[in-house]
């Protein structure tokens, strides 16, 4: 999104040149008010309103755009007024969007779009523009390869910024057709109409024993057979969790957790001191089972292969670092490595 920086050429430019509309008598019946009125909103209006609709919260929203409650509050209260409807409604525990500002957002996440890319173009001539890209990804990219990915990416682009946030399956194709994120990164099957959608490799999940446990020898096991024994589980925010828990509940069954964790590390330990047995992908058992002693065995059950996809609107349309930044994902294979 734009920097916002007052030192920025191109910030500068649009706050003054975004919208001008002048006029004297509606031709047609507009909605809008019939007297003269000169309608001007800058950049600082657009983001903090895709703010307010994705927090649902004007209290976060104004947090997240620098600024005192009372000044988000009265720079929406100004937007309603010149549009001479409301944008928001006012609830309890937050707000909604009207279908006015439903509107309004959809051409105001574009809009932040374009801006983004006309700053990735502009780049070349201006080093002091920052770029940003946001990220929505699910446990096994945030914890497990994305650190390397970012890591030398930035080393590349140190006037590029990152957001990484994890999220659930629903919710990152849900930030890309939003436009809230930039890239996603899921695992499974993936359904967005209208979205780019580009399988880069392929995991597997497995199952982790400890090496004297009743299943270490087995090679391979049924999901269902795994239900004996108590298991370590992620925490319930994180997509396997979800997806473990989908799986249980279709099949009316039941998974006994011993304890979550906030992490494949911490649920490799847990593994090792016989505290329960764990399924996570195969990429992050490799990779503990280095300095663990886990036994690792293959599920049977088709679900547990699961596709790696990057999820976009539209591939051309991001700027040039972030074409970048997909094309390295795009690089990685099973091992996490590229």
């Amino acid at each position: 999104m734009c920097c916002l920086m007052p030192s920025c050429a191109i910030c500068n430019f649009l706050r003054g040149a975004i919208i001008f509309v002048k006029h004297r008598r509606a031709p047609y019946n507009t909605g809008l008010p019939h007297l003269e009125a000169i309608m001007l909103f800058d950049l600082t209006d657009l983001r903090l309103f895709i703010h307010i609709a994705e927090h649902k919260s004007l209290t976060r929203a104004a947090e997240r755009s620098h600024m005192s409650l009372a000044a988000a509050s009265n720079r929406i209260k100004e937007l309603e007024s010149r549009f001479g409807m409301r944008l928001l409604y006012r609830e309890n525990k937050g707000v909604q969007l009207s279908p006015a500002g439903e509107t309004l957002l959809a051409h105001a996440q574009q809009f932040m779009q374009q801006v983004e890319r006309l700053k990735s173009d502009m780049q070349q001539y201006n080093n002091g523009i920052k770029g940003h890209i946001r990220i929505f990804a699910n446990t096994t990219a945030v914890t497990e390869f994305m650190p390397e990915v970012l890591g030398a990416f930035l080393a590349r682009h140190p006037q590029v910024n990152v957001a990484l946030e994890e999220r659930l399956n629903q919710d990152i194709v849900r930030g890309i057709q939003e436009g809230t994120a930039d890239i996603g990164i899921a695992a499974g099957p993936v359904q967005g109409q209208g979205l780019e959608i580009i399988n880069f490799s392929t995991d597997r999940l497995v199952l982790a024993t400890a090496p004297d446990h009743p299943l270490a020898d087995a090679g391979s096991v049924a999901f269902a057979d795994t239900l004996a024994y108590p298991h370590i589980g992620l925490h319930e925010g994180s997509t396997l969790w979800h997806f473990l828990n989908r799986i249980v509940s279709e099949a009316g069954q039941r998974l006994e957790l011993r304890i979550q964790v906030r992490g494949f590390e911490a649920m490799c330990r847990m593994v090792e001191a016989r505290v329960g047995i764990g399924i996570l992908p195969q990429s992050a058992a490799l990779r503990h089972s280095r300095t663990m002693k886990l036994s690792l065995l293959e599920l049977t059950e088709p679900w547990a292969l699961r596709e790696r996809s990057v999820v976009v609107q539209t591939l051309e349309r991001l700027p040039h670092y972030a074409r970048e930044l997909v094309d390295v994902i795009r690089g990685i294979g099973p091992d996490g490595k590229e």
